[in-house]
This record gives structure tokens, C-alpha cells and sequence, in this order.
């Protein structure tokens, strides 16, 4: 009976307000019923006002923490968060070869949904050759998808064709998600390119809300513990993009200015799509 349990893991940073980063993934994994492993790169001492600093953990530490936890769990699927420089990202590059965690959802925390730059400089190319050729499915935001591809996305038709230079640059299946900058704007539309080559849009109500914290982590956590149950892609994104809308649309009251996302509504959600 060891290792029953479908199991995942995220290989991210920490938030100490919780709305974000590992916590969220953990948030996440949770509700859709998979036990979450959490591998440390990084901890932030952040509020709903903002972040106030930073720490990046030693190399040798996230080492040890892949060999730690790949001598003793079975982990079905895993994810990335934050992997703040060239160090980081050699090092989960590298270990991620020598164990089995089972298909990767790469989120790479690089620009904020509002443009702010979360990635030094000099590591974008490095993440484009490492960890984007890793990636079981991409989830870049609007902003990320540009910086990734250097292009300049204007429609739909652009985010698809964005999602095809990241389908070439290696990662097997692409999800653009859509900008929601605007509160004028109706939908959000996100784009999703399959290995096999097949398309389609995913649209929902855009809602207006400060309380949108996590909400990338808990897209890309939701399909990679989708994933280490063994859905398949097209269905494990279209449960995450469900979720996630309902954490959205269902805003709680933590903090005084930018608050998480209700993991609560999307749990609720994901056990209505059960029934």
C-alpha cells in the first residue's frame, strides 16, 4: 500500500501571505484530490500591499531536495513556479533528468499578469534552452508569451501563432492565457495548441476583481495534478481553466489591497464536474 496516493509535486517559490507561489500550488493540488510535495527554489516576505524581499535558496539545497524526495514517493507530475536565475534554473534542469516526476507543466513565473519582470535579465535565454523543452504543457501568460517568443501578440490568431514557436522551441503542448488588463473588456480568451497539433480557444467572462493572486499557479497546479491521475491534456486544461474561474469569480476578503483567489469556489467547482 506505499505510494498509493497519486502525488505531485511543485518546484517553486514561497509566499509568505500565501496567495501565491508554492502555497497556491499546495492549494491546488489539494482540492483536486492529489497529495502535494513542495521543493523549495525560492521564499518572498510579501503582504497584499507588496513584497518586501527575497531569498533564493542555494543550489546545492534544491539539489539535495530532488534526491530527498525521489528516494521515497511515487510523484506522477510536477510543476514549475519561480526559478529566479541561471542557477536555479541549471539545477532543476538538471535534476529533473535524473528523476522520475513524471510529465512537467512548466509556468514560468517571468512577468506578472500586469508586465512587472519577476526573471533576471541574463536567465530568459537560459529558461528558453532548459526548462521550455521540458514542458509536458507551457502556461505563459500574454506578457510571457511575448517575452518567450519576441513577438508581439495584437489577436487570437497571434497567441496561436506564438503558441507554435513554443510548440518548435520544444515545450509539447502550449496554453496562452489571454490579457485582462481591461476593465471595459467582456471574455478573456486563452489559446491552446495540442502536441497533435489541434487548436482551440478557451473564453470566459472577464471579472473585475483585486482578488487575483495565485491564479497562474493554480491553473498550471490543477493540470498537473490532473495529469498525475492520468487525464489527458485537453481535459486536465479545461478543468483548470473551470476552476480557476470560479476561484476568480467568488472573491473572500484576506488582506487590504491585492488578495488571493477563493480555492474554496474552485473546489466546489471541481467536485460539481464530478457529480
Amino acid at each position: 500500500m506505499i505510494n498509493q496516493q497519486v502525488q505531485a509535486v511543485t518546484i517553486a517559490g514561497h509566499d509568505s501571505d500565501g496567495s501565491a507561489g508554492m502555497p497556491a500550488d499546495l492549494h491546488a493540488f489539494f482540492i483536486d484530490g492529489v497529495y502535494g510535495h513542495g521543493l523549495l527554489t525560492a521564499a518572498v516576505s510579501g503582504n497584499s500591499y507588496g513584497i518586501d524581499a527575497a531569498q533564493i535558496m542555494p543550489k546545492d539545497y534544491i539539489e539535495q531536495q530532488f534526491k530527498t524526495l525521489s528516494t521515497d514517493f511515487k510523484i506522477s507530475a510536477a510543476k514549475t513556479g519561480m526559478l529566479a536565475n541561471d542557477d536555479v534554473i541549471n539545477v532543476v534542469a538538471d535534476q529533473y533528468a535524473k528523476v522520475d516526476f513524471g510529465p512537467l507543466v512548466v509556468d514560468p513565473v517571468i512577468i506578472t499578469k500586469h508586465g512587472a519582470m519577476l526573471l533576471e535579465q541574463s536567465a530568459y535565454e537560459l529558461f528558453r534552452e532548459r526548462i521550455v523543452p521540458l514542458a509536458t504543457v507551457i502556461t505563459p501568460n500574454f506578457y510571457e508569451a511575448q517575452k518567450l517568443t519576441g513577438m508581439r501578440l495584437k489577436n487570437t490568431q497571434e497567441m496561436f501563432d506564438a503558441a507554435v514557436k513554443l510548440h518548435e522551441m520544444g515545450a509539447k503542448n502550449v496554453v496562452i492565457k489571454g490579457e485582462h488588463n481591461d476593465p471595459t473588456q467582456k471574455e478573456v480568451v486563452d489559446v491552446v495548441l495540442l502536441e497533435d497539433g489541434s487548436r482551440f480557444e478557451l473564453t470566459k467572462p472577464f471579472f473585475d476583481t483585486t482578488h487575483v493572486n495565485g491564479t497562474g499557479d493554480t491553473f498550471s497546479a490543477i493540470i498537473a495534478a490532473e495529469l498525475a491521475k492520468g487525464t489527458g491534456v485537453k481535459n486536465a486544461v479545461i478543468r483548470a481553466k473551470d476552476a480557476v474561474f470560479a476561484a476568480i469569480s467568488h472573491p473572500f476578503e484576506v488582506g487590504h489591497k491585492f488578495g488571493p483567489i477563493n480555492h474554496w469556489a474552485a473546489e466546489r467547482e471541481l467536485k460539481k464536474k464530478e457529480l
